[in-house]
């Protein structure tokens, strides 16, 4: 038994050490194995190929639904930032009609935003039918592209055949902006042109006022050499409070002329004094006093009062000569002394008359001398004549107050005319700048809509589905060590949903377009009240994230420029209005994240299938027939029916109109996919 057992053990040791058999026997076993492992590998790495080409089917058919979500999201963009863009040129141009010295290029930026609006319309409606007609047939793009990578990862071994399927197939998308009602230009032109027309005969009017207003100040304290203010200095010791200089007349108003007058024959009537002690001084000034004292009543409740929309003056001329003191109360009023000369009252210029011998009468009236009621006294032959050369000398030439004086009241009286006729203009500008702002509200609350819900199918995912045939090993792996492995059909389920990569201002959905887009209209041109429409346009679509935030500085920009040029009441009034209306939007921020594929557990994607098919999924691998690169008949197969198909080369989603003419087509090219369709390389 020791002699068997140590024979048998001397085949493979003798002497402590490998005999040869046994170096043969370990070579066969281990090229046993190699070739074993070998043929596992090439069977491992085979049936892994398969869940390859399903996950790339799977991104590639998401990649889709990531493209479609972009274009509807540039397209809501383009269309509310070029409704808010025409609409706040709109609003300032308006607002600039009202104001002088910018009106002129006003109805020019207003056509600019008009423009504007109606190229908004118009690439709404296209829009609104392009995504529609998109997303139609946007099942059929998904499973063209899968069918076409799925494809593409294939070889002259081995033929992979699929699909990628949307889900669910029906859309769930809402654009109230692009489908909902257009903006209305036609109101906000009319407005535009009845507020254009009203401030045109509000700025006429205006300036007609500024006129008659300066000639006032003129004749008061603002012409060279001889006027109210130079006059009184030379006339009288006013001080400067009482007597102020006034440098314009935009500044100066009419109450300190009546002031001025005022003061001056207050001054006047209490420092007169005769020039020497004859009768015909004394007469003379008493005639002054009277005419002075006369003038202080007359200007004591003298007024210029603008309320209730209209302006009151009480102010009237002093009479310049005889005539016209005969008709005031210097010719009626009983306040001169009479005495009993004789047999009848003889009036004088005063007590003090050497004339007034007799007893002293009753006070009569200058008009009592020449109706024969009392006689004129024979040594002051004081009458009415005295009195009326008191205006009448100071009033004909430019020495006198009264000159002046009379100039300004003429003056004030062609001020309250024109001003009257202003307020009036003004009421009816109001009016229409009320028009033009509700015109402006209604265009508003079109844009103020809902932003959209971009909710396409796909938008839970997409699921791919691949088959392979059966394949044979290679020759090199056929040998007498292991057997030739061979493949059977094999088959494939992936996922793909669509992740957000955060937003930043140089990684979003608008980072770029814009940009390309001016270069390729070459920007905007000046305009009106506005150096670069388009560049608004631009600065508005790339902050549509944050629309609120991107109005707010736009109209500060807009309302702030029209404010440093200088706006009036209702110009102010008008852009408190829109500028309110705009910032009162209160849009939500929008997400602006790029959406990328990423390979999800079909688990998470099949529960939201709405294609009865789809819940057993195991199933519908079988019925794929292999080889095919057809879309359609890979999807009849799978009982997945999408519809509308797209046959051409390229769709394009919707045309932007240009304010200033022409149009940039939106177009997504589908050469690739349609070019696998139709069976070409």
């Amino acid at each position: 038994m020791e002699r068997g057992r140590s024979a048998g053990i001397d085949l493979f040791l003798e002497d402590g050490a490998y005999t040869t058999l046994t170096s043969a026997v370990s070579i066969l076993v281990i090229l046993s194995l190699l070739f074993a492992i070998a043929s596992g590998i090439w069977s491992m790495s085979r049936a892994g190929d398969t869940q390859v080409a399903a996950d790339v089917t799977a991104l590639a058919g998401a990649n889709v639904v990531s493209s479609y979500h972009t274009a509807a999201t540039v397209l809501d963009a383009s269309v509310l930032s070029m409704g808010l863009a025409g609409l706040c040129v709109t609003g300032a141009g308006l607002v600039g009609l009202l104001i002088p010295g910018v009106n002129a290029v006003a109805p020019q930026t207003i056509n600019a935003g008009l423009r504007m609006l109606e190229a908004r319309n118009k690439l709404a409606a296209s829009a609104s039918k392009g995504l529609k007609a998109l997303e139609s047939s946007l099942p059929f793009v998904i499973a063209a592209n899968g069918t076409r990578a799925c494809a593409a990862q294939g070889s002259d071994e081995v033929v992979f055949t699929g699909t990628a399927l949307a889900v669910p197939l029906s859309s769930g998308s809402d654009f109230p902006a692009l489908e909902g009602e257009q903006v209305s230009t036609e109101g906000i032109e009319n407005a535009a042109g009845e507020l254009d027309e009203a401030a045109q005969e509000l700025a006429a009017a205006a300036e007609e006022t500024a006129k008659a207003k300066e000639e006032a100040w003129l004749a008061d304290c603002g012409s060279e050499g001889r006027n109210m203010q130079e006059r009184a200095g030379k006339l009288s010791a006013l001080s400067g409070t009482e007597n102020p200089d006034y440098a314009s007349s935009i500044t100066w108003e009419p109450e300190v002329a009546l002031n001025r007058t005022r003061s001056y024959y207050a001054w006047r009537l209490e420092h007169d004094e005769p020039e020497n002690a004859s009768v015909e001084a004394a007469a003379d000034s008493a005639a002054r006093k009277a005419f002075y004292r006369y003038a202080v009543d007359h200007f004591r409740s003298a007024h210029v009062v603008e309320s209730g929309g209209r302006v009151t003056s009480t102010v009237e001329l002093l009479p310049r000569n005889t005539d016209e003191v005969r008709e005031t109360t210097l010719y009626t009023e009983s306040v001169w002394p009479t005495t009993r000369e004789g047999s009848g009252f003889v009036l004088h210029y005063g007590e003090a008359c050497p004339g007034a011998e007799g007893a002293a009468g009753p006070l009569r009236s200058l008009a009592d001398v020449e109706t024969g009621a009392v006689r004129e006294c024979p040594v002051c032959h004081f009458g009415i004549g005295d009195v009326g050369r008191v205006p009448a000398a100071s009033t004909s030439i430019d020495n006198g107050y009264e000159y002046h004086l009379r100039a300004f009241t003429e003056a004030l009286d062609a001020y309250v005319s024109c001003r009257n006729q202003e307020l009036e203009l003004e009421r009816a500008a109001q009016g229409a700048a009320e028009t033009a702002g509700d015109a402006f509200d209604e265009a508003l609350s079109v844009l103020s809509t809902k932003r959209p819900r971009i909710a396409p199918p796909g938008r839970y995912g997409v699921v791919s589905l691949v088959v392979s045939g059966e394949l044979s090993s290679p020759d090199d792996l056929d040998s007498t060590f292991a057997e030739s492995p061979s493949l059977s059909r094999r088959g494939a389920l992936s996922a793909a949903v669509l992740a957000p990569d955060a937003a930043t201002n140089t990684n979003n959905v608008l980072s770029s377009f814009f940009s390309s887009l001016e270069h390729r209209t070459g920007g905007g041109g000046a305009v009106g009240l506005i150096d670069d429409v388009m560049g608004l346009w631009g600065s508005l679509l790339v902050s549509y994230g944050d629309v609120s935030a991107g109005l707010s500085a736009l109209m500060d920009d807009l309302i702030g420029g029209l404010s440093a040029v200088g706006m009036g009441p209702i110009a102010s009034w008008l852009s408190d209005r829109i500028d309110s209306a705009v910032r009162g939007l209160g849009f939500e921020p929008v997400d602006l994240s790029s959406l990328k594929p990423v390979l999800t557990d079909s688990g998470n994607v099949l529960p939201h299938a709405d294609v009865p098919a789809l819940t057993n999924a195991q199933e519908l691998l079988r019925s794929i027939p292999l080889g095919t690169t057809d879309p359609s008949a890979l999807l009849q197969a799978l009982q997945y029916e999408v519809g509308e198909e797209v046959l051409s080369a390229s769709f394009t989603i919707a045309e932007i109109p240009l304010p200033g003419g022409g149009s940039i087509p939106l177009t997504i090219r589908l050469s690739d996919v349609v070019g696998s369709a139709e069976g070409k390389p």
